[in-house]
């Protein structure tokens, strides 16, 4: 892969890129060391939501589109706002 296209690929210079990521990396185990998270209650915790999800039928179903409702009305306008101030066309 030429340098250009690993550019292209991992959005910038590789070197940056992973900066970036350690960076992140160390923010999130941050946060879920101080949320009390951890991978394996994360994947437990999603284990559980879909036995709860296929368990429970119809309830479930509107459950997670009234979860979905509840985050588009903050996700959304942040994202337009995000969007609109960008300046990108």
């Amino acid at each position: 892969m030429a340098n250009g296209s690993l550019q292209r690929f991992v959005g910038g210079s590789p070197g940056a890129v992973l900066v970036r990521l350690i960076f992140l990396s160390i923010l999130v185990g941050a946060l879920m060391a101080f949320l009390d998270i951890t991978p394996f209650t994360l994947i437990d915790g999603i284990v559980n939501f879909f036995h709860r999800v296929f368990g429970r039928g119809i309830d479930a179903v509107r459950e997670v589109l009234q979860w979905l409702v509840y985050g588009a009305i903050i996700v959304v306008p942040i994202w337009l706002i995000i969007r609109l101030t960008s300046g990108r066309g």
